[in-house]
């Protein structure tokens, strides 16, 4: 009697590892799971973004300490090369705005430059000082020469994201 409960129980084991190990094979295997965009801090969506000429458009009618909460999309023109815990993002040929992460809770890949990505967060204007704009210049990678050209605070549109969509290639 002991042995034919020993066995029972080994083969009800036995077959429910086998029928999980399937579900899990076909869960991976199904193509409709791939993502376009990589995610990171918190999860967005790509529903509803502006383009950066519309972003663009909003910081312009905003003065120094207006904020709002918006999400829209644009390609990568620099990133931190040290850590990835900024990035520049172009709203028009001479107009861009600094990213930076809620919480320092998150960073970019190194190597994100020329990738298009979706940010939602609080854009805002700022005066950032001379110290931090040439921080930000040694992060990345300016001559020595370069930095010490900068010599008076800048008026700058800001966004600090809470999540973001980088698109996968």
């Amino acid at each position: 009697m002991k042995l034919a409960i020993k066995f029972c129980a080994i083969a009800l084991l036995f077959f429910t590892a086998c029928k999980e190990g399937k579900k899990e094979s076909t869960e991976v295997a199904t193509p409709a799971q791939e993502l376009a965009y990589a995610s990171y801090g918190d999860k967005i969506s790509e529903d509803k973004a502006m383009t950066s000429e519309e972003m663009l458009a909003k910081f312009e009618n905003m003065n120094v300490g207006d904020t709002i909460n918006v999400k829209f999309a644009s390609e990568i023109k620099e990133v931190c090369t040290k850590k990835g815990c900024w990035m520049k993002l172009p709203l028009a040929e001479e107009a861009e705005t600094m990213v930076r992460f809620k919480d320092y809770g998150f960073f970019m890949p190194l190597d994100s430059q020329g990738q298009e990505v979706i940010v939602e967060g609080k854009a805002f204007v700022q005066m950032t000082s001379v110290e931090e704009l040439q921080h930000y210049a040694e992060d990345a990678g300016k001559s020595k020469e370069e930095i010490a050209e900068i010599t008076s605070p800048k008026k700058e549109f800001a966004f600090e994201a809470n999540g973001v969509l980088l698109k996968v290639e």
